[in-house]
Parts: C-alpha cells; structure tokens; sequence
C-alpha cells in the first residue's frame, strides 16, 4: 500500500509574500488563467485558507501581482538617478531593460499578456494594464518634452508601441533578438527627433 506524502505547508510570516512570489512564478510561467488557487497554496507552500485570507479572491492576487510588477520588478523605467544621464540615453534605457528576476522564462510583457488573458475592457486586471501602458508612454513623452523635440507625444507613442510590438514578437518567436533589433530603430527614431531640436537662444 502506497504511503500518501501531504503537501507542505510553512508556518510563520511572510505567508503573503510567499503567495506573491508563487503567483509571479506561475502567472510568468504559464499564464494566469491556466494557474489554479489551488496550485498556488502548493507552490507557495500555505494552506488554502492563508491563501483565501490575503487574498479573498484571484482577481484580488492578480490585481496584487501587476502591482508587484511596477514597484518591485522595475517594469516602468525610473528617472534617472543621475543628472547627466542624457535625454537620449534615457529613452533607449528602456530597450536595455532586464527581464524580472524569476525562475520561469519571460514570456513577453507580462501587462500585454494580462490584457489578452483579461480581454474585457471592464475587467480591473485589464484595466490596471491598460493604466499602466498609458503611464508607459507618457513616461516616455515627459523625457522627451525634457529633451526639447518638437513632438513629444509622437514620439513617446512611437517607442511605447516599439517597445510593445519587440515583446509581443520576441514571445511569438521565441526570440530575445527582436530586442536588440528594436533597439537599433529606437535609435533611429530618437536621434531623428533630436536632430530636429533647436538650441535655446542665448
């Protein structure tokens, strides 16, 4: 007769932290409509009930998880901490942005993902995505209105949805070349825009 293992459970603080993790893990991994709750508590190591008491509900943990992803994993590029790091260099740090920190590949921008799992409109993971993407290209405008291009909002549209269009491509394609490729028109794009700034009269 076959001995039963129970699943283990960890006892203490940090229980929420630990859901967070497992649901960055798993949600990168393999999506967020194909994780259970269930699988969860496992790979988080709480039981059902800790899982329930953070979060009553997944939409409350995927909620949670996005963001997690803002604040911990650096998903929006930060200003810079030094002030002569250039306009230019600024904008195309955003290409050289590393993947977050987890076991499971990146498949993709995870806020792109949610979108396509959440596709409807009202729903508030797609609604926080969607936040988020637009907080992504008017972080891009505000440095390039620092810069002095002549349009700012075309071209921090222009490179919020080159930035977009790479992930989306590298994901179909299995690929990380789609990065450096998009980076190189980036170039293009913001070395156009600055060539065209005036200097400040005297």
């Amino acid at each position: 007769m076959t001995e039963s293992h129970p699943v283990r459970r960890r006892h203490g603080r940090g229980a929420r932290e630990r859901i967070l993790k497992a649901a960055t893990e798993l949600f990168t991994a393999q999506g967020i409509n194909a994780t259970g709750m269930a699988q969860l508590s496992t790979v988080a190591e709480v039981s059902k009930r800790t899982l329930y008491v953070h979060f009553p509900s997944k939409d409350e943990l995927v909620g949670a998880y996005l963001q997690s992803l803002t604040t911990s994993l650096s998903a929006v590029p930060p200003l810079p901490a030094q002030p002569a790091t250039s306009p230019r260099e600024q904008l195309l740090s955003v290409f050289d942005r590393k993947p977050p920190e987890t076991t499971a590949p990146l498949r993709g921008c995870p806020f792109l993902n949610v979108s396509v799992e959440m596709p409807d409109p009202g729903h508030p993971a797609h609604q926080l995505a969607a936040a988020y993407k637009r907080e992504f290209a008017r972080h891009l405008t505000d440095i390039a209105r620092q810069a002095g291009v002549a349009d700012p909002e075309t071209l921090g549209e222009q490179l919020a949805l080159l930035f977009d269009g790479a992930a989306a491509r590298g994901t179909a394609l299995n690929s990380s070349h789609t990065a450096a490729c998009a980076r190189s028109i980036a170039e293009s794009l913001v070395d156009a825009a600055l060539a065209d700034v005036r200097p400040a009269s005297p």
